[in-house]
Formats: structure tokens, C-alpha cells, sequence
């Protein structure tokens, strides 16, 4: 009888499956150079993996994340460019994060011609709590600001120069919430487009140094 997924559970399965992963030899990634379809592949035998053993609702485009029920997301990326991009909802996220916590999956894609196989070398396997989700430029600049006694309209001129997208109620009120409550130290990279724009090599480089990023593999 499967059992129900948990935050720790998913994230021991995480890691031997990365691992495990490094050693295969895919034919159907052979060539594929669609960072999309690398993602769509990997996200898949994952959770293929784990419906085997546990019980837990699986996300949607409507939920918005993979593991709504441990508020958790999957992104995998190369570590050429080890970045992806996730739905923007408000600009607070920016400040206070995404409101889940991301399992990333960095991998080095590898072709060998004589099997006409792909590889993915798993280089690193990085959870991130949804408390460190949020920019570091951003978060770190508010607390620095805090710390030096800053007021109302210290913080709207740094958001202005920041260019956050907020209109001016929006603004004022985050101001107001950054004074009452500074926002933890976020460790991404968030860049304002349509959707965001997340960055994780900072994640990568803290991963297991400090709190709230767990380095799995």
C-alpha cells in the first residue's frame, strides 16, 4: 500500500533519483537540445517514480505547482544556464518569495554517438524553502535599509530604483509591511518580465552553506 508523501520523503526520493539518474542512458534525449523537452522528461520519470510508492495529489497549470498539498515546485535546468521561469503573481514575491519552496534539478546534458544515447549528469539536486525564495538584491538592499533606519520614503525610492512592478497603492503598502515586518534573506535571482525569471546560481552556491537551502546531491 503506497504511503503519503512528505517534504522529507520527497526529498530523499529527490536525491537517490538524481543519482540514479546520471547512470542512465536515454535514447529518446539523444540530439534533443529543447531544454523544455529535457524538463517535461525528467519531471515526468520523477513523478512516474514516486506514484509507485506514495499517495499525493499531483499538481496542475490551474494549481500552478507540482506538490500543492507540500507546497512544493519542480524546476530543472542546465547548469549552462541555470535558470527557469515561474508565474508572477504579485510583486511581493519579490520581497517575501514565491510562497512555495522549489526542488531544483541541475543537470549537464551528454550525447554518445556510438550508443545514440542522451545522458543527464545530475550536477546538483538544491531545495529550496519557500522562506528563501525571494531576490537577494532586493531582500538584502530592504535590510540593509531597515537596519539604517529608513522610513516610508526611503523604501518607495528604492523600490523605484529597483523597478519593481507595482503601482503606487501597491508600493505604499509594501512599504509600510517591509518597515513592520523586513523580509528574510531570499536567495534567487528574480527578474521582472511577464513571468518571472528565476536564477539559481547563487542557490547553488549556497546550497548546504546556509540555512533554509539543503544541498540533496
Amino acid at each position: 500500500m503506497p504511503k503519503p508523501l512528505t517534504v522529507q520523503l520527497l526529498q530523499n526520493e529527490a536525491s537517490s533519483f538524481a543519482k540514479a539518474q546520471s547512470k542512465h542512458a536515454e535514447p529518446s534525449l539523444f540530439g534533443v537540445t529543447d531544454g523544455k523537452a529535457v524538463g517535461t522528461y525528467l519531471e515526468h520519470k520523477f513523478q512516474t517514480h514516486l506514484q509507485s510508492r506514495y499517495t499525493y495529489g499531483r499538481g496542475n497549470s490551474a494549481k500552478g505547482i507540482d506538490f500543492p498539498e507540500l507546497g512544493v515546485d519542480i524546476k530543472v535546468t542546465s547548469i549552462r544556464q541555470p535558470q527557469s521561469s515561474c508565474p508572477f503573481k504579485s510583486a511581493r514575491q519579490k520581497i517575501y518569495g514565491l510562497g512555495y519552496s522549489l526542488l531544483v534539478f541541475v543537470y549537464d546534458k551528454r550525447d554518445d554517438e556510438k550508443t545514440r544515447t542522451g545522458r543527464l549528469d545530475m550536477r546538483h539536486t538544491v531545495f529550496v524553502e519557500k522562506e528563501q525564495t525571494a531576490d537577494f538584491q532586493t531582500t538584502s538592499g530592504l535590510r540593509r535599509l531597515v537596519e539604517n533606519k529608513a522610513n516610508r520614503d526611503d523604501i518607495l525610492a528604492f523600490f523605484q530604483e529597483r523597478m519593481l512592478p507595482v503601482d503606487e497603492i501597491e508600493a505604499e503598502s509594501l512599504a509600510d509591511e517591509v518597515l513592520r515586518n523586513p523580509p528574510e534573506l531570499g536567495y534567487l535571482t528574480v527578474s521582472n518580465a511577464l513571468q518571472w525569471r528565476l536564477q539559481y546560481g547563487r542557490v547553488i552556491e549556497q546550497a548546504g552553506k546556509v540555512g533554509g537551502i539543503l544541498r540533496l546531491v
